[in-house]
């Protein structure tokens, strides 16, 4: 006698996709609801008020269309100014954000799987995280003058915290039965790594960079804001100010927010995509022992 296949087996193929799909959309469109009628509350507000100060958002995205995103097609639609403005910047802050990560990660681990050194550092770690990121970069001006090194730096030391201590906490959670498991089974050092303490840490990991990331952009607009500096957006800010060019002010301050949330959301997507990965990879390793 023949079994009847049970009904999820029997769905199409595309179920799966489409019902995420709708999931997607379900999610989306509340938040393009609110930012639509917020933006709608910004352009009603500023064109009642009248002032000069607070130009609408539709003349703000005007600008800053002219302004970075009327090029070409063969430059990406990147005109001259956004070559200088905004490419630089991103270069410092990307930079400044993988070195900081891959510092944080490997002392983390270091750190937070020795019992030992936790504890003579925890009271160094919490005090270095504790200084405000911006009152650095003065010190970081006379020890390697104005400059990208000196940008660089900021963002580094600054940025650095947080992936530590997120990541050391991360691996001193592991649990010690999977330790003791690998033990039995011999696993080399780098097999650990990979299949345990990474895994257990990967969430503090990813709650350290994204705070990492804050502070990274943070950082960047800050230290161009400084003298010495040629281009970046903190560069185009301060030009502005001084020429009363209040809508590149605002074309920047929106592109800023733009830059943060885009930013954000594609690190919560490399996130999803990892630990979604890592979680399947260990239940079944677990299955297998």
């Amino acid at each position: 006698m023949s079994r009847v296949p049970p009904p999820e087996s029997r769905r199409p193929a595309d179920h799966g996709a489409a019902g995420r799909t709708a999931r997607l959309a379900r999610g989306a469109l509340p938040r393009l609801l609110v930012l639509v009628l917020a933006l709608a509350a910004w352009q009603l507000a500023t064109r009642t008020h009248g002032s000069v100060y607070f130009p609408t958002p539709a003349r703000i995205a005007r600008h800053a269309y002219d302004l970075w995103f009327s090029g070409p097609v063969g430059h990406v639609f990147l005109t001259p100014a956004a070559v200088d403005t905004i490419l630089p910047s991103l270069g410092r802050m990307s930079a400044g954000f993988v070195l900081a990560a891959v510092a944080g990660v490997g002392l983390g681990i270091l750190v937070g799987r020795s019992p030992r050194a936790y504890a003579l550092c925890d009271p160094v770690l919490q005090f270095a995280r504790a200084v405000p990121p911006p009152t650095l970069v003065p010190v970081f001006v006379v020890v390697f003058d104005f400059g990208t090194p000196m940008q660089l730096a900021s963002i580094v030391f600054s940025a650095v915290w947080p992936v530590l201590i997120n990541t050391a906490e991360g691996a001193r959670d592991t649990d010690p039965l999977r330790l003791d498991v690998a033990a039995v089974l011999r696993l080399t050092a780098v097999e650990r790594l990979w299949f345990l303490l990474l895994p257990s840490a990967l969430p503090r990991i990813f709650a350290g960079l994204r705070l990492s990331l804050s502070l990274c952009l943070i950082l960047m607009v800050f230290s161009e804001l400084l003298p010495g500096t040629a281009n970046g957006i903190g560069f185009a800010l301060t030009d502005a100010q001084s020429r009363s060019d209040l809508l590149t002010v605002w074309a920047v301050l929106v592109l800023l927010g733009a830059l943060g949330y885009l930013l954000n959301t594609g690190l919560l997507t490399v996130e999803k995509r990892l630990t979604g990965k890592r979680n399947h990879e260990g239940s079944r390793m677990g299955r297998t022992t």
